[in-house]
């Protein structure tokens, strides 16, 4: 701690989450009562109440030595509106609980709410509450997303119908790649040993954003209203898009085939894949976090679907005894197993090595 931060024992519990949460003012009807009482008071009247809930811990979700902290507290508020999209709702409050070990300041849990209140800003969402405590294992966050949706409006993950089209918006494996670049430069400092060493970031930009500021794909979610499209089933990518394949065609009770050369990905991906001598399908099927949508459409809204910007049909649903398959440039078809975060792996293993290991165990597609 420096001598101009403040030690949270100064401010106490009460102290601390004035100073945390007097700037959200409240901007949505429904939102009554925020911080400030036993509990906040919410006014839905006649819309179905979407909830979701996302634990980030320091360690297994994230590391504090190359992830800025307002970035953090700004993809923590995001990955939550993620989920509401993804139920094509309307996310509309949050609250916040966040433990801390003795190592943080006042100034460093202020540098995560900023970034909370930027999400709460640019998404127009109201912070309604939450809880602080100490922590003996490091930092803690977990938010709880509210959100409103009209009943009929609601999209879950069941819906998808033979002959419907898979659809994914945005571009898949940027995030991945960028934390690998992010871990390799953090090795490459730590060896280094040098307080003035320079990571080498240059022309990365993208990859590194996508896994640092990630964005909730609202804008797909108002185009989709905007050209009379409902999808029959719909989910965010968080964990990779064989795992999200298979979650939708396991509840809709189907199969599916996706087209290899339909898989949108970015420049700067491809480029970093082949830097680390990465299969770029594999690190665009299993690396997760990109929170992009991926949802499924009848056929007969092909033309309004592809009039989307951003928006790519990447294959389509099939009869469940055809099985899920990923269709290679030369035809061939490999089936999809869930290769991407495993939230609890083996005692000996991080959920990192878990991954690495399941995309080890399957020949990818060259």
């Amino acid at each position: 701690m420096t001598p101009n931060e403040t030690e949270i024992a100064s401010l106490g519990e009460f102290g601390l989450i004035d100073r945390l949460t007097r700037d959200f003012p409240l901007k949505n009807p429904s939102s009554v009562k925020g911080v400030g009482d036993d509990a906040a008071v919410l006014d839905y009247k006649d819309k179905r109440v979407l909830v979701t809930t996302d634990l980030l811990l320091e360690g297994i979700h994230f590391d504090v030595r190359y992830v800025p902290l307002k970035h953090l507290g700004y993809k923590a508020a995001v990955v939550n509106f993620s989920d509401i999209y993804a139920m094509n709702g309307t996310p509309k409050q949050i609250t916040v609980s966040i433990g801390m070990s003795s190592r943080f300041t006042v100034e460093h849990i202020e540098a995560i709410y900023s970034g909370i209140r930027l999400a709460c800003e640019i998404y127009g969402v109201d912070l309604v509450g939450g809880d602080t405590s100490a922590s003996a294992t490091g930092l803690v966050i977990s938010i709880t997303c509210i959100g409103e949706a009209e009943e009929e409006d609601i999209v879950y993950r069941d819906g998808a119908k033979e002959t419907d089209l898979i659809c994914v918006s945005g571009d898949l494996g940027a995030a991945y790649m960028g934390l690998q670049l992010l871990e390799r430069e953090n090795s490459v400092a730590a060896a280094h040993g040098a307080p003035d060493f320079q990571p080498d970031f240059a022309g990365k930009e993208y990859i590194l954003e996508r896994q640092l500021k990630p964005e909730a794909r609202k804008d797909v979610v108002e185009a989709l209203r905007k050209a009379g499209i409902k999808p029959t089933s719909m989910m965010d990518v968080s964990d990779g898009l064989s795992s999200e394949l298979l979650h939708i065609c396991h509840a809709s009770r189907t199969g599916c085939r996706v087209y290899e050369d339909k898989i949108p990905i970015d420049y700067q991906t491809a480029v970093m894949a082949e830097e680390f001598n990465m299969n770029l399908v594999t690190a665009a099927m299993n690396g997760g976090e990109d929170y992009e949508l991926l949802f499924t459409v009848p056929l007969t809204d092909h033309d309004k679907v592809k009039a989307i910007p951003g928006v790519s049909v990447i294959g389509y649903v099939t009869k469940p005894e055809l099985g899920c398959a990923l269709v290679t440039r030369d035809g061939q078809e490999l089936g999809i197993k869930a290769q991407g975060w495993n939230a609890f792996p083996r005692p000996s293993e991080s959920p990192a090595q878990a991954e690495a290991e399941a995309e080890n165990s399957e020949k990818s597609p060259e």
